[in-house]
């Protein structure tokens, strides 16, 4: 799925001179998280967000340190931290250094940069211009549209077979040790696992094939480093009575 599929656009954008008190209005009216700030060429020159007013001198909720840290911190870091909590326009508290995406990037590119760089959205660009904005929020609304597989394997052989092959392609169950039954529906699970994450892994992968009605798990943990096998996880453990 493409960004543009997702994204919000028009966006709703801000100029640098816009005062803070009107980019907060805007976004409490059109209920929105982060603003594009563009020039009067609509190029987009930085983005400001709800992170951006959290320590304002109006809320008293400036940063405040003891008096030694206060001597510890570089007067150039002082002054950028009183010029966000006392800036009256836009301009003086975006932030400048905007990450971008195309509106014909997968999600997957949206999510590694939402990650990699620790932000919540991103304004969607073609030639500088913003066109768009996509969220969080538009990836989790594209979650819940997602319309259930129709493809049924019709028979308990079919079931099995694409739990075996789903197991296969994933790394973390590569080793082979997890055997799969099916019968009417219903998936079994046995074999061994040397990591006790691998149960709940292998109990997702076969409840996402369609068909299947319930898993059962017999899978046995075997420590790695002892080389026994381990009851599973809630199980009691059973006390043999001594020998006479």
């Amino acid at each position: 799925m493409l960004i543009q599929a997702v994204m919000n656009a028009p966006a709703i954008t801000v100029s640098p001179a816009t005062s803070v008190v009107d980019a907060v209005t805007i976004m409490l009216d059109r209920r929105v998280s982060g603003l594009p700030v563009v020039d009067d060429n609509g190029s987009l020159v930085g983005i400001v967000s709800e992170a951006d007013f959290l320590r304002r001198g109006e809320l008293s909720t400036e940063r405040k340190r003891s008096w030694l840290l206060e001597f510890l911190t570089s007067p150039g870091k002082l002054a950028d931290e009183y010029v966000l909590s006392h800036g009256r326009t836009v301009e003086e508290v975006m932030t400048s250094d905007v990450v971008t995406i195309a509106p014909d990037a997968e999600l997957t590119v949206a999510v590694d940069l939402m990650e990699k760089h620790g932000v919540k959205r991103l304004p969607v660009v073609v030639q500088g211009k913003v066109i768009g904005m996509v969220c969080r929020s538009d990836l989790m609304r594209a979650l819940a549209n997602m319309q259930p597989k129709v493809t049924v394997p019709t028979s308990d052989d079919a079931i099995a077979n694409a739990v075996i092959a789903e197991l296969a392609h994933q790394s973390w169950s590569r080793n082979g040790f997890i055997n799969v039954h099916v019968s009417h529906g219903i998936v079994e699970l046995g074999g061994s696992i040397f990591d006790e994450r691998e149960r709940l892994a292998a109990k997702v992968a076969a409840e996402n094939v369609p068909g299947v009605k319930s898993v059962i798990d017999q899978i046995t943990w075997i420590d790695p480093y002892l080389g026994v096998a381990m009851p599973e996880p809630n199980t009691p453990l059973e006390i043999q009575p001594p020998l006479e």
